[in-house]
């Protein structure tokens, strides 16, 4: 979610919109939206962990996999938050920040998770490895094999 704010700001910056009620809503719908999408990449990469995969190959086949998930999912919500954006119709400009915000943040906030949900799974899972082949080590150590 932290990543998806910059874009929200950015969007709102160069349309010339303040950051008001209705563009803090679009923000708050896009937590969803980008939490499902981390969730999807890195939940496909444990199931591959779980299925044999070294941690980069697990990395690399989720990414492949699930980028086209992700980017459906973001593409068809900020293609249908175009109209909003755009504030055409009676009354629109009041609606018009949450379009802005909502796509924004998404476009923003797909392109970190894509790169750095990657990057820090597999941070963690190397630092996951190393405590465990400690930890095997110092228990051989202590058994005297």
């Amino acid at each position: 979610m932290p990543f998806a704010l910059p874009g929200v700001f950015l969007s709102l910056l160069i349309t010339g919109h303040t950051l008001n009620l209705i563009s803090l809503i679009g923000s708050v719908m896009l937590v969803g939206i980008v939490v499902k999408n981390g969730i999807v990449l890195v939940d496909y990469t444990n199931l591959m962990r779980d299925r044999g995969l070294s941690l980069v190959q697990a990395v690399v086949v989720s990414g492949k996999s699930r980028l086209r998930p992700v980017l459906m999912t973001t593409l068809t919500t900020a293609l249908a938050m175009i109209p909003l954006a755009m504030g055409v119709g009676e009354g629109a400009e009041i609606w018009q920040p949450m379009g802005v915000s909502i796509i924004g943040g998404l476009m923003f906030s797909t392109m970190i998770t894509l790169v750095l949900i990657p990057v820090v799974y597999t941070l963690f899972g190397a630092n996951r490895m190393r405590r465990e082949k400690k930890r095997t080590a110092q228990m051989e150590d202590e058994m005297g094999l």
